[in-house]
C-alpha cells in the first residue's frame, strides 16, 4: 500500500503503519499516537527519493524540495542520504526534539541522544539506533561557500558539500595537549633585543637550547661564538619567566611593531603549549605558526612533530576550503592540524582554546 504523508508545521505527518515501517525497522523519526510518526523534512525528503513514501500534501521528492523554504535542505539531504547509504542510523538533530526509544508498548523521552544546539544529524554506530544510546558522530553540515565559526567547532564532524555535491567529513576535537618537555633553565641569561629576534650569549645560551629546545644555534662555531638566536615570541615568554635579562615588555613591544596584535595571540598560545610540556618551534616551512613536539631528549633526540599550529583569533570563522587545504596540509606531512583560538591580550595570559581537525571516513 502506498503510505502518503503531509506537512503538519515543522514536521511530515505519517500514518498508517508509518511506526513500524519506517521508525521501528528503520530508525526514521519519532512515534506519535497509536502508528503515526513525525518525520523530519530531511527523513521525508530522503524516503520520498528511494519510493517509500508515495507523496507528501501530493508532491513528490522533486516538488517537496522545491517547495521548502529551508535554503540548507538540499546540502542537508546530500549528506543525510550519504550516511544512510553508508549503513548508518542518523536523526535530524534538533535542540527541541527528543529521540525516542521503545520500551515494548510504551515510549520513553530522554535518550541521551537528545541532540545539542548546532548539530544536524546524530549518526549511531552501525548495527544500533536511537533507542540504544550509544553515537558515533554529531554531524554539522555546511557547503563549501558558507563560513563556519570556530566556535560552532569540536567534538563534532563538520560535512562539508562541494559546488559538485560530493562530501568531505573533517572530524573536529578539542584536544588536551601534553608533553614532557622542560628541563632546569637558567636564570637572568645575558641577551641582546636586535631587530626582529634576540641572541643569547654563552653557556646560559647554549642551556636554553640544550635542555628546552629554545632558539637555533648561531653560526660560528669554528670561531669561537658560543649563543643561541631567539624568535621574538620566545623571548618574550623566557623574559616573562624571568629567564632572560631583557625587559619582557620591550620584547613584546618589539613583536607588535613586526606583526600587530597577531603577536599577542601567538604568544598566548606559544605559553599555553610551554606550560602544557611541549615545545613549539617555527612552522614557517609548513604554512603555519608552529610545529610541536612533545618528547624532547635533547639536541641529538628530537623525534618527530605531532602537531602544526594556525593561531586564529577566538571570534574566527573558518571558510571550508581554506579548512580543507590546512588539513590536507598536514596529512602529507603526517601531522595533526590544530588550532590555537586567542583574544590578543597585550601579555601572552589569554586563554586559549584548542581545536584539531583531520579528515574523516565515516
Amino acid at each position: 500500500m502506498d503510505i502518503e504523508g503531509h506537512v503538519d508545521g515543522d514536521v511530515v505527518h505519517v500514518g498508517h503503519d508509518a511506526r513500524q515501517r519506517f521508525h521501528d525497522s528503520r530508525g526514521y523519526g519519532y512515534p506519535l499516537e497509536g502508528n503515526d510518526v513525525a518525520l523530519a523534512p530531511v527523513e521525508a525528503a530522503h524516503l520520498l527519493a528511494r519510493g517509500d513514501l508515495a507523496a507528501v500534501d501530493g508532491m513528490d521528492f522533486r516538488g517537496f524540495l522545491r517547495a521548502s523554504d529551508d535554503p540548507t535542505l538540499p546540502v542537508r539531504y546530500l549528506v543525510y542520504a550519504d550516511l544512510r547509504e553508508r549503513g548508518f542510523y542518523c536523526a535530524p538533530a534538533r535542540s527541541d526534539w527528543t529521540e525516542f526509544a521503545r520500551d515494548g508498548d510504551e515510549v520513553a523521552g530522554g535518550s541521551p541522544a537528545r541532540s545539542r544546539g548546532g548539530d544536524d544529524f546524530v549518526v549511531f554506530p552501525r548495527g544500533s539506533g536511537p533507542g540504544d544510546g550509544e553515537i558515533a558522530y554529531r554531524v554539522r553540515v555546511t557547503g563549501e561557500r558558507t563560513e563556519v565559526p570556530a566556535s560552532a567547532l569540536g567534538d563534532c564532524v563538520l560535512a562539508v558539500v562541494d559546488e559538485e555535491s560530493e562530501i568531505t567529513y573533517l572530524e573536529t576535537t578539542t584536544p588536551e595537549i601534553t608533553g614532557d618537555v622542560g628541563g632546569n633553565l637558567p636564570e637572568r641569561a645575558s641577551a641582546d633585543l636586535l631587530a626582529d629576534r634576540v641572541t643569547v650569549w654563552g653557556p646560559a645560551g647554549s642551556a636554553l637550547y640544550e635542555r628546552g629546545f629554545y632558539g637555533t644555534p648561531l653560526s660560528g662555531r669554528d670561531t669561537g661564538v658560543n649563543a643561541i638566536v631567539l624568535s621574538l615570541v620566545e623571548a618574550a615568554s623566557l623574559a616573562a619567566d624571568g629567564v632572560l635579562d631583557l625587559d619582557p615588555a620591550a620584547a613584546v613591544a618589539r613583536g607588535r611593531d613586526v606583526e600587530g596584535d597577531r603577536f599577542d595571540r601567538r604568544l598566548a598560545a606559544y605559553r599555553d603549549l610551554r606550560a602544557s610540556g611541549v615545545a613549539p618551534k617555527t612552522g614557517f616551512k609548513f604554512g603555519a605558526d608552529f610545529r610541536t613536539y612533545a618528547d624532547f631528549r635533547g639536541p641529538d633526540d628530537v623525534g618527530h612533530s605531532e602537531r602544526l599550529v594556525r593561531v586564529l583569533p577566538a571570534d574566527h570563522a573558518f571558510p571550508p576550503r581554506d579548512l580543507a587545504l590546512d588539513v590536507r596540509l598536514a596529512n602529507g606531512v603526517k601531522k595533526t592540524m590544530t588550532f590555537a583560538l586567542a583574544d590578543a591580550t597585550g601579555d601572552g595570559t589569554a586563554s586559549v582554546d584548542w581545536l584539531a581537525v583531520h579528515r574523516l571516513t565515516p
